[in-house]
């Protein structure tokens, strides 16, 4: 033997000479089979570990740090309730409050994760109190027993949801999570793996809903997207044009995971393309979510800017159509724990995420926080039965507010697991306060009806800002505008060389609707071409413009600039109600109200003149309020 063989074996018996008395035993072999059994443990290979931590208790059973790795290891297995067995064994053998601090941080959280909520407060009690060098311990004990004390008191109180399964038609892979939906719930799509296998690789999958509301078979989303390789979970935007997923191996890839967008125009998706280091970093990125107009972004990054491990953050499209660079969402939604699957419901005013961070039934719980001018609203659970001491992750709400989708995965006896897609309905008092409902339809050429791609824009009246902004397909000319509970919206259609349209929809005060079609032939800019102008507002008899108008006329003044070479006439319209002399002079006077304003923007008054038609043409019938009220008018009409 050489002289350095010889140092480095005196260093090794060295290390097991002094290691040994460290540790509750004196037997030299049950020691060795501990020693190797932590090899295996550290590589994932459990069964092995298992084995030579049995043998090294048969040596000798009163070998407390071998039930605490032998309970780490089921622990690691997610075999909880054997782990918590072997767990109580041991802490049963020692006075040694090093030791016992050891059983009591992880016996907590395995109580607390298998419903033991008032043990889950004795032993973590205990190790708060007991521990005084580990302040990132310290901190996971005590939201530990917040949760187990917040499970305590609302176990009991649970909501009328009902949850059932999907169809085995939809549910027919061992493993599907993370559905989304589209907003008119015709489509769903999901992720799938095949087996357990942890080198099996991920697939999005879509399926249909047919005429009878049955979920179709899912079949691969496309070509373009699935490849032999890995794609994750994905989010898609309200009319089911634009998907973001998760793609881990390659691609042009920035980091061990990114995101990448596709975009469906007609029947096909486009390759995906990656979305660019604005939003993906050299970390981890994942679990998006889109909002209903595809313009707003969240995922989930564990990059090390965040204030927790993982962590939800935002990123927006940009007028350039670019990503901006991605921000932390914020304490008010992440914690200094981990932050999983954001869902920015339709409504785009509240967020649901999976948190370990917050107080919750144990594991991982679904929370959801609201958006008003001040910002996010403080995190509510969303409560039992969704919520319970099992892991949570994602949760889908449908824009109406009434269904929720989401994944339940079980543990099987071979100690392998099965996922499956629930649909739960949620019970009226649950549901959120602001709801979504949507307009779709073709936008055509009005002459020869071939579809057109359009940009759509929904205003919200009150404030005079863009809600949303989509545009039509350019293949189908197919539309879809979310409109949510809360406020008076303008929607306008608008393409070079056409007229743009407007329509007006009311939500302030709607508490149920049902989906609107609409479909739009705009007319190309020539004379003789018209305008109803939905969104010009007076108060009743009155000629002066509300407030309110603001869009519209905005609108108006910007189609003017953008058409220098034209010339319009602006007429008010009346219904029969009254004195038809007093009606053309009401009617009058709010077309110069119009043309008043448009002036003082800076157009040319020479572009512009106004006629006050009154009752005079009627475009529906004064008999109903309905006819009367589209008969009060503004118009817009090109002239020579």
């Amino acid at each position: 033997m050489n002289h350095a063989a010889a140092i480095v074996l005196l260093l090794l018996c060295s290390t097991v000479a002094f290691s040994q008395p460290q540790l509750t035993t004196k037997s030299k072999k049950a020691y060795e089979l501990y020693v190797q059994a932590d090899n295996f443990r550290v590589r994932g290979q459990f069964a092995e570990a298992i084995n030579l931590l049995s043998q090294a208790l048969d040596k000798d059973d009163k070998f407390v740090e071998a039930y605490f790795r032998l309970g780490l290891t089921y622990a690691n297995m997610k075999q909880d309730t054997k782990a918590i067995e072997i767990y109580e064994k041991g802490l049963a053998l020692t006075n040694d409050l090093r030791l016992q601090k050891l059983f009591w941080y992880d016996l907590g959280e395995l109580y607390l994760l298998t419903g033991s909520y008032e043990k889950a407060m004795k032993v973590l009690s205990a190790f708060v109190n007991n521990e005084s060098q580990s302040k990132s311990r310290i901190d996971r004990a005590t939201m530990l027993f917040r949760s187990a004390e917040f499970a305590l008191k609302n176990k009991n109180e649970t909501s009328a949801y009902h949850q059932r399964p999907l169809s085995d038609t939809v549910n027919c892979f061992v493993l599907q999570y993370f559905p989304v939906l589209t907003a008119d719930q015709k489509q769903l799509i999901f992720t799938r793996r095949e087996s357990n296998d942890p080198n099996d690789t991920e697939d999005l999958m879509v399926s249909k809903k047919d005429d009878r509301g049955r979920w179709t078979p899912p079949v691969s989303i496309s070509k373009n997207i699935n490849t032999r390789l890995n794609e994750g979970t994905c989010t898609v935007s309200a009319d089911g044009r634009k998907l973001i997923f998760t793609s881990c191996a390659g691609r042009d890839g920035v980091g061990s995971c990114d995101l990448y967008e596709s975009r469906k125009i007609g029947d096909d998706w486009t390759v995906p393309t990656n979305l660019g280091r604005n939003v993906n970093s050299i970390d981890w990125e994942s679990q998006p979510s889109l909002s209903a107009d595809g313009r707003t972004l969240y995922f989930v990054s564990d990059r090390r800017a965040g204030l927790g491990r993982n962590d939800i953050w935002v990123s927006t499209l940009g007028e350039d159509g670019r990503w901006t660079k991605a921000v932390n969402a914020g304490k008010g939604v992440n914690s200094q724990f981990d932050e999983m699957s954001p869902f920015i419901h339709a409504n785009n005013r509240t967020l649901f995420f999976a948190s370990n961070g917050l107080p919750g039934f144990g594991g991982y719980d679904i929370f959801y926080v609201e958006k008003d001018s001040a910002g996010w609203s403080a995190p509510r659970n969303f409560g039992a039965p969704l919520n319970d001491h099992d892991d949570q992750y994602a949760l889908f709400i449908t824009a109406d507010g009434k269904k929720g989708y989401y994944a339940h995965e079980e543990d099987l006896p071979n100690g392998h697991s099965r996922s499956k897609i629930f649909e739960i309905d949620i019970p009226a008092e649950n549901q959120m306060k602001y709801r979504s409902n949507y307009v779709r339809g073709i936008i055509r050429d009005k002459d020869d009806q071939h579809p057109l791609a359009a940009k759509v824009e929904l205003i919200n009246i009150g404030s005079n800002a863009i809600e949303s902004l989509v545009e039509s397909d350019s293949v189908n000319g197919e539309y879809l505008m979310v409109l949510t509970q809360g406020a008076n919206y303008a929607l306008y259609i608008n393409k070079p060389g056409y007229l743009f349209k407007s329509y007006n929809f009311n939500y302030s005060e709607v508490r149920d609707f049902q989906p609107i079609v609409v479909n739009i032939d705009l007319e190309k800019v020539k004379e003789g071409s018209v305008a109803v102008l939905n969104n010009i507002f007076f108060d009743v008899d009155k000629y002066d413009l509300q407030q309110r108008s603001a869009a519209e006329l905005q609108k108006i003044v910007r189609f003017l600039n953008e058409n220098p070479g034209i010339r319009v006439q602006i007429s008010g319209h009346t219904d029969n109600s009254g004195a038809a002399d007093y009606n053309r002079q009401l009617s009058e006077k709010r077309a110069l109200s119009v043309y008043n304003y448009l002036v003082k923007s800076g157009v040319d008054k020479k572009r512009l003149s106004t006629k006050g038609f009154g009752p005079d043409k009627p475009v529906a019938s004064n008999e109903t309020e309905e006819g009367r009220q589209q008969n009060r008018r503004i118009e817009f009409r090109i002239v020579k």
